[in-house]
């Protein structure tokens, strides 16, 4: 089946827009330009997107100005949480439609597609409920006949650049929370992986949500990200993606001093002690290594295994990874589906190579089939000197390199020998290890016994180079809020 074919499975036909969203309208660039979207296992276009530029962004963050000082202004809480059950309803009412959308231009199975929709829909139904918990308080003031305040502002316009990889729990996970409290929003989604926010955008807008609310700019323009950093209008800069453009856009955005939230590069330890229960670690490695063709940024790095239960665990997660079948995302016997582009495969045969160069063996995978697509086998390296690039940096691809250790310092040493902090996974039964290790891993967020840590009720963060700010939770409000007090003295009179 061609790629064509595969589009016809879509039942809202409308849902499949190629135009960005400004000012309330639809789109087309003004000279016309359009980029193209490979659909990843054939290598096929599967569509034309139009192709913004720096001016239809600076028009899209007027416009978003405008209608995000009006909107909060003239709602309640409760009302923007309302807006926003409406598009959780209308989301989840087309799931199918979204997932094929997704699938199509990511690449990832169509079971996984779908799950990754539920997930997106998760954050709007959380941040529908979390609207109208945007709490202040009241301090006891130090001078007499004094009462100070705090209030919760929404902070502006904010810009929102999401990635190729989520690209639609990652549009939701952001907007979300900022039009909860008010805010208006400025997508620019990847150029690999346009099409779902457009869809999303497309059911906000359907369900009532002010349409110059919400604007995207598709573009392949490289300056785009720099307009949105840039431009004194936008308040809110959240961006996730790699380090080293987290560290750019955080550069730029301190010119006009805007509020950031960075979620940025991963090199997640996956630790299993010798007292884990391997079929449990082997389950999650399963999980958290080769989700999205091991494209997720908390994904499982680095195999730390103990010396003792090493072979144990290898011969076991060696026969689960046998299993796994590669193909297209829409072929539903497909378990693993393609990369997103040729240079995502080419850094995975660099980290293949240099592995074995200096020792590693190839327990399973190690190459690339022949014929169009962006695939590679999904891989497991044993005896990886940590003197390898895997060691380091991170693949973001279908390969599992599993290093040993002989103790649990020699464990920790191992994994926060590194400038990331995102995500740490580890397996144990002894509850005092369980508290020294969690307590001693340098990252955002710890898996212990699992490799399932995201949810829209758990904070979503890193620390060190992994970015700054969290994401989801109780605590996802407040990325998109001033804290203003209030001081009113002279009470007595």
């Amino acid at each position: 089946m061609n790629v064509q074919e595969w589009l016809g499975k879509i039942k809202n036909k409308d849902l499949f827009v190629s135009n960005g969203f400004v000012d309330g309208k639809w789109v087309t660039a003004k000279n016309g330009a359009t980029f193209d979207v490979i659909e990843p296992s054939t290598e096929q276009v599967l569509g034309q997107v139009a192709n913004l530029d720096r001016n239809d962004i600076r028009r899209a963050i007027a416009s978003a100005d405008g209608a995000g000082r009006k909107y909060y202004k003239s709602t309640t809480a409760g009302e923007r949480g309302a807006l926003l059950r409406k598009w959780y309803d209308a989301i989840l009412a087309n799931i199918d439609d979204l997932a094929i959308i997704l699938c199509l231009e990511n690449g990832k199975t169509l079971a996984e597609a779908r799950g990754e929709i539920a997930y997106a829909a998760s954050f709007v139904g959380w941040f529908s409920e979390e609207a109208i918990r945007a709490y202040g308080d009241t301090i006891p003031s130090s001078a007499a006949n004094t009462t100070i305040l705090t209030w919760k502002q929404p902070v502006g316009t904010c810009a929102v650049i999401t990635p190729w990889n989520f690209p639609a729990a990652m549009v939701t996970r952001k907007v979300a929370p900022a039009m909860a409290v008010g805010c208006a929003v400025v997508i620019k989604p990847p150029s690999e992986t346009p099409f779902t926010s457009l869809a999303l955008t497309k059911l906000a807008v359907e369900v009532g949500i002010p349409a110059r609310l919400m604007q995207v700019v598709p573009t392949k323009d490289r300056e785009a990200a720099t307009e949105l950093a840039t431009n004194p209008t936008i308040k809110k800069l959240s961006f996730t993606g790699s380090t080293g453009v987290g560290k750019m856009l955080s550069k730029l955005a301190a010119g006009t001093m805007k509020k950031v939230s960075m979620e940025l590069g991963g090199n997640a330890p996956f630790i299993v002690f010798e007292d884990a229960d391997i079929d449990v670690a082997v389950d999650a490695a399963m999980f958290c290594k080769f989700r999205c063709s091991g494209q997720t940024c908390v994904c499982a790095n680095r195999f730390l295994v103990h010396k003792s239960v090493a072979k144990e665990f290898t011969e076991k997660f060696v026969e689960r990874v046998k299993g796994l079948k590669m193909g297209p995302g829409m072929d539903p016997s497909t378990t693993i589906g393609p990369l997103i582009n040729a240079t995502a495969v080419r850094k995975v045969k660099e980290h293949v190579y240099d592995a074995v160069r200096l020792g590693a063996t190839i327990e399973v995978g190690g190459g690339c089939p022949e014929g169009p697509g962006y695939y590679h086998e999904p891989t497991v390296l044993s005896n990886v000197s940590t003197e390898a690039a895997v060691a380091t940096e991170e693949t973001f691809g279908p390969l599992a390199p599993i290093f040993t250790f002989e103790t649990e310092e020699q464990a920790l040493s191992m994994a926060n020998a590194t400038q990331f902090g995102l995500a740490g996974y580890f397996f144990s039964n002894d509850i005092r290890r369980v508290l020294r290790v969690a307590a001693a891993l340098e990252v955002g967020m710890v898996g212990i016994n699992t490799g399932k840590i995201s949810a829209a009720e758990a904070p979503f963060g890193g620390i060190k180079e992994s970015g700054v700010g969290r994401e989801g939770s109780m605590y996802g409000m407040a990325e998109y809020q001033v804290i203003k007090s209030v001081t009113i003295g002279n009470t007595d009179r």
